[in-house]
């Protein structure tokens, strides 16, 4: 069996390299222009992020070779996935806090808001019927005066 890489592995890891470029395309921005300060913003956006056309506009900008700025944006954009794994994987605990203080408002809030709704039904009914015609001739009344 042959461990090397058909050319359509190769060819299908270089588009997935193409597309996450190009998503993170602005976000590479400033630590693209650090590294290679003699390009300028205008002409790394008039690639609109194509990995190929930026390899080529650094290379030919600062006489380094293809493969070395190919090698060196492929750093960059691995950098710039451990980041963001980094900060999703702070963001998890914080998403779990946030849940677990929802569910304490929801145990506590609720009773006291629908005490208040089943012991008078009809004067709640009578309030949000009044906040509904309020909203609804704020909402109107805007329209009317474009």
């Amino acid at each position: 069996m042959d461990s090397a890489p058909s050319s359509t592995d190769a060819s299908a890891d270089s588009q997935d390299l193409a597309y996450s470029f190009r998503d993170r395309f602005e976000s590479l921005l400033p630590e693209i222009q650090k590294l290679w300060p003699e390009v300028t913003h205008q002409a790394l956006e008039a690639t609109r992020g194509s990995f190929d056309e930026v390899v080529h506009l650094i290379s030919s900008q600062s006489d380094r070779a293809a493969s070395l700025v190919t090698a060196q944006l492929e750093d960059l954009l691995d950098q710039a996935g451990d980041r963001t794994r980094h900060l999703a994987d702070n963001l998890d605990p914080l998403e779990e806090q946030l849940e677990h203080l929802l569910d304490e408002l929801n145990r506590t809030l609720r009773p006291k808001l629908e005490k208040p709704v089943r012991e008078r039904p009809l004067m709640s009914l009578a309030v949000a019927a009044g906040v509904g015609i309020l909203v609804g001739a704020l909402l109107t009344g805007g329209r009317r005066s474009s």
